[in-house]
């Protein structure tokens, strides 16, 4: 019999989490939910406790004191610190991979010769020691290439280089980075892009609504990459064929090798895929739920996300299947003046949020914080405005709307997300 009255703990203080934390206060069976460190548009939803989440020791005996019946991690960085391992440690249910299995999105030379292992489709590729082996390689190989740092970067280090200067340029960029660490470079792929992702137990998969992810800064998908400016839910041209080959060729590999190698996966497995003439293709993977996607998913859910979590967490995901509303959802970022490069912090927020509400808008925070007061400014993608509706043009009208009810100084946005040919 499934337990009520239970006691969640989000891990996370983004956009990504204050969907999370909306979504699982929405469960009946859950009563208490905490958010380390969380942000200010998570404290009606969750009581905001001031831990770093890099802080594993520290989250780990919180979680156990509190008495949390289950731990959900938000971002990559705890994952790659070990928070599931230590929180698993004490006997406090996790969701979110080990750290060894988290490998798969935190090293993208141990991905790569993991794909290639159990013959998952993706990019030729090689891999470098040092940034003169790989201007080298590139000057041989000619271009277009994608450029790659082997350890997180927050979503900024990937470059696709159109031109040997662009490449030899990124590979200088990463290398100051992430100072010391391999490079990956690899063929470019060309398709669409989507984003595929599953809550799995190890053994099976649930699969998530697809989604669209707009890495590029600027309209028409041009400019540097982000994190993340918008999310298009479903993704465009998504059919259950398609959806079928990625399980079959991708997806399934992946747990099923992962296992292989003594990492069962316990968490959400997000592909970032490239849709080519020759089927779709792994680009990466990551250890973790999407951040912008997330917010643009979690709204069309209609099955309990507690259930799905916990299914994950005790092996049962074979039994279960999720559950869907129609239509569409858009989520639209807005970004601090100077993001991605150096993003501008400290300015003022004001939020409608009564009007918001009329107009049926979701707002998440992503980089906010208090200051006496005041809402402030404080990360690069500053809120999350999300809009659902019957079409995807109609979701992105409502979120379009929606940005009217924000304002800060040197916010800007995409204006063609969710718009025909974005």
């Amino acid at each position: 019999m499934k337990r009520d009255n239970l006691c969640i703990l989000v891990i996370g203080q983004g956009g990504r989490e204050h969907a999370l934390a909306w979504k699982l206060k929405a469960s009946p069976r859950v009563s208490k939910v905490y958010a380390a460190p969380g942000n200010p548009g998570m404290e009606k939803l969750a009581e905001c406790v001031p831990i770093r989440v890099d802080d594993i020791r520290s989250l780990a005996h919180f979680a156990l004191e509190k008495g949390v019946d289950l731990a959900v991690i938000g971002p990559e960085a705890p994952l790659a610190l070990g928070i599931s391992d230590e929180l698993i440690r004490l006997g406090i249910p996790a969701f979110g991979p080990t750290k060894a299995a988290a490998s798969i999105e935190t090293s993208k030379v141990w991905a790569k010769c993991f794909m290639t292992r159990h013959n998952i489709p993706t990019a030729d590729y090689s891999v470098f020691g040092d940034a003169d082996s790989a201007k080298c390689y590139i000057r041989a190989h000619g271009c277009p290439v994608v450029v790659k740092a082997d350890g997180l970067a927050a979503g900024k280090g990937v470059v696709v280089a159109h031109t040997p200067e662009e490449a030899e340029h990124a590979v200088d960029t990463i290398s100051n980075l992430a100072a010391g660490s391999e490079i990956v470079v690899e063929d470019c792929l060309f398709g669409r892009e989507a984003s595929y992702l599953v809550i799995t137990d190890g053994m099976s998969a649930l699969p998530l609504i697809s989604a669209k992810d707009h890495k590029r800064a600027g309209d028409g998908d041009k400019g540097p990459n982000t994190g993340g400016m918008g999310a298009i839910v479903p993704a465009p041209a998504f059919d259950t064929s398609l959806e079928a080959q990625i399980l079959e060729d991708i997806i399934m590999p992946t747990i099923r090798g992962l296992s292989d190698e003594g990492h069962r996966y316990v968490g959400v497995l997000y592909a970032g895929l490239m849709l080519t003439s020759q089927g779709p293709m792994a680009l990466e993977f990551n250890a973790r739920f999407g951040d912008p996607e997330t917010q643009a998913i979690l709204p069309m859910m209609e099955s309990d996300l507690v259930d799905a979590l916990e299914a994950a967490v005790e092996g049962t995901c074979s039994s279960m299947k999720l559950k869907w509303r129609d239509g569409a959802c858009v989520c639209v970022v807005a970004a601090s003046q100077g993001y991605p490069e150096k993003p501008q912090l400290g300015r003022e927020i004001s939020i409608d949020e009564e009007q918001a509400e009329k107009d049926d808008v979701l707002i998440f925070h992503a980089g906010t914080r208090r200051d006496g007061e005041k809402l402030v400014t404080s990360g690069g993608r500053v809120l999350n405005v999300v809009g659902v509706g019957d079409s995807v043009e109609d979701a992105a009208s409502r979120a379009y709307r929606g940005l009217s009810h924000v304002n800060f100084e040197g916010m800007w946005f995409r204006c063609d997300i969710g718009r025909p040919g974005a």
